[in-house]
């Protein structure tokens, strides 16, 4: 009988199928990164198609919002990792212009992906600020994470010390309407080993605080996830629980 509580190996070879496994943020994403997502958007009512470019655009009912599997195009990095899903959304269906973005990189749990765009959908106006950082921080200390001792405004951990969220500048590359230099906008990353991040997200700087406190809330969640395949670099942080 396998023990609850027992830590999993990811180099065991054939693990069960189906396996419940926590933390969340470290449950990689089950090497099907599209599925979970593409059902979600799916049911949500957004239309999906194939691109020149080999990816796959999703776009919402009321046209505002793109959801773009963009990993076929390699668009470009984040952590030495290759991003794999870009969100968007514009004040207006007929604008050319993305308000802001957000960068998911391959590995990043589905699930708060889609707790994330399931936020974005039900705005009425997905460009318009609101709440701060205290929401995104509040919505994973309510889940056991902590704030960083030298940046408690801008930065929580999770109690293995293997995930941050923080508010800090954002790479090159990343889009935002807002012209200003040098403007904060939220990182997430997971790090088990370190110096080999297993994913990493990043939202512009006017990414609404709201939605990231969504993907935070989901990513801290203590409900385990079904996975069939365990990431690499995991092995003693994550633990096997009974189905819910």
């Amino acid at each position: 009988m396998l023990n609850p509580h027992q830590p999993l190996d990811p180099s065991t070879p054939d693990p069960p199928s189906h396996l419940w496994v926590s933390p969340r943020h470290l449950a990689g994403d089950d090497d099907a990164p599209t599925d979970l997502t593409g059902a979600a958007l799916t049911s949500a009512g957004w239309r999906m198609w194939p691109t020149a470019r080999q990816t796959l655009l999703h776009v919402s009912p009321d046209d505002l919002c793109g959801a773009e599997w963009v990993r076929a195009s390699f668009p470009f990095e984040l952590g030495g990792l290759p991003v794999a899903w870009q969100i968007t959304a514009r004040s207006h269906p007929a604008s050319a212009m993305r308000e802001w973005n957000a960068y998911f990189t391959a590995g990043t749990p589905p699930e708060a992906i889609v707790d994330f765009l399931l936020a974005l959908d039900a705005r009425a106006e997905p460009h318009a600020p609101s709440g701060g950082p205290e929401t995104v921080l509040d919505a994973l200390t309510g889940q056991g994470w902590y704030r960083d001792i030298d940046r408690p405004r801008t930065t929580a951990t999770d109690p293995g010390l293997t995930a941050t969220v923080s508010l800090e500048s954002v790479p090159q590359h990343v889009f935002d309407a807002d012209p200003r230099p040098d403007l904060p906008g939220w990182q997430a990353w997971a790090e088990p080993t370190l110096g080999t991040p297993l994913w990493c997200a990043t939202f512009s700087s006017s990414t609404p605080h709201d939605l990231v406190a969504a993907f935070a809330a989901s990513l801290a969640s203590p409900v385990p996830v079904r996975r069939k395949l365990l990431p690499e670099g995991t092995e003693g942080h994550l633990t096997l629980l009974p189905p819910i």
